[in-house]
């Protein structure tokens, strides 16, 4: 491996682990507290990081950005993985209670650094690639996690309930609502003027640092003594097949250049800190999912290693 690629990796994800760790030292020494991480969370999902999407997306050019093969090998993979999850918890005979927690864990994507990776390494046009793609596989996602949890959840939900968590997966999820108006305003032919382009990159500026402080400040070891084997389970799907699937699609679609670098990053990233919010809205175990996280965010420094050297 030569010097330049070893510095490549180190430039690009040092800074992300550095202020992942910033977020645990703040909340062990009592600077931030559950309550601040609650909000700066709710502040980067709700705002900062659908405003950053909508932004990026809508002043790129509308030509750009778009690759059907970079998202139906994104869906197919993650869709593959989902299954062999769930092939894993019938023949380990996992626990209900376990089980939403586990197949979650095996598949969702932290969004925040992926999008820090993209922005630092692909530029603009690697965020348009990775902002679409999102927007693909959150609905997708969302719809298989909430079915596990709701099949193994335990709870006698109506049918209104049911379609309450659906339609929330399916169209008011805040950064699929960023990457649809941005591809909007990016087809209108709508210039942003400087007022405009200086404010969204004032108020963006702040999105991934908090994004990854509030990430860092909830990563924990609890309860990964008690659930080693299904976290390292799924950090192997997440982190080892899916890329290598990832990695056949985007080949057999015959995917190149910035989308086959989005894609891999996008392969290769961390399970989400959303696994643990919505266990504990279904009854799922929170302790997995806090192992699960914490395992998947320590490997993942392998794994997006191996995604930029490619």
């Amino acid at each position: 491996m030569k010097a330049e690629q070893i510095m490549i990796v180190l430039d690009t994800i040092f800074p992300l682990f550095a202020l992942l760790l910033l977020g645990c030292v703040l909340r062990i020494t009592h600077i931030t507290n559950e309550a601040f991480l609650k909000t700066a969370d709710k502040l980067v999902y709700y705002i900062f990081f659908p405003a950053m999407l909508f932004w990026k997306i809508g002043n790129s050019a509308p030509h750009t950005g778009f690759s059907f093969g970079l998202c139906l090998a994104g869906i197919l993979a993650v869709g593959a993985v989902f299954s062999l999850s769930l092939v894993f918890i019938h023949k380990s005979r996992m626990p209900g209670f376990q089980a939403g927690s586990f197949s979650q864990a095996c598949y969702r994507f932290n969004t925040y650094i992926g999008m820090a990776i993209v922005m630092n390494t692909l530029g603009e046009e690697g965020v348009r690639y990775f902002g679409i793609l999102v927007g693909f596989a959150i609905p997708l996602i969302n719809v298989m996690a909430v079915s596990v949890l709701i099949w193994h959840s335990g709870q006698n939900l109506d049918i209104r309930e049911k379609i309450r968590f659906f339609a929330r997966a399916l169209i008011s999820n805040p950064l699929i609502l960023g990457c649809v108006a941005g591809l909007l305003v990016s087809r209108s032919g709508f210039v942003f003027p400087r007022v405009m382009n200086n404010t969204f990159s004032l108020m963006t500026s702040v999105t991934l640092p908090l994004a990854l402080i509030s990430i860092g400040g909830t990563l924990s070891f609890k309860g990964l003594a008690s659930h080693t084997k299904a976290s390292l389970v799924a950090a192997m799907l997440k982190l080892l097949v899916l890329p290598v699937l990832g990695f056949l699609m985007l080949t057999l679609f015959d995917v190149t250049g910035i989308p086959f670098k989005t894609g891999m990053i996008f392969f290769c990233l961390p399970t989400s800190t959303a696994i643990y919010v919505l266990s504990a809205q279904l009854n799922s175990d929170t302790e997995l999912a806090s192992a699960a996280i914490m395992l998947s965010t320590l490997f993942s420094f392998v794994s997006l290693s191996a995604a930029l050297l490619l």
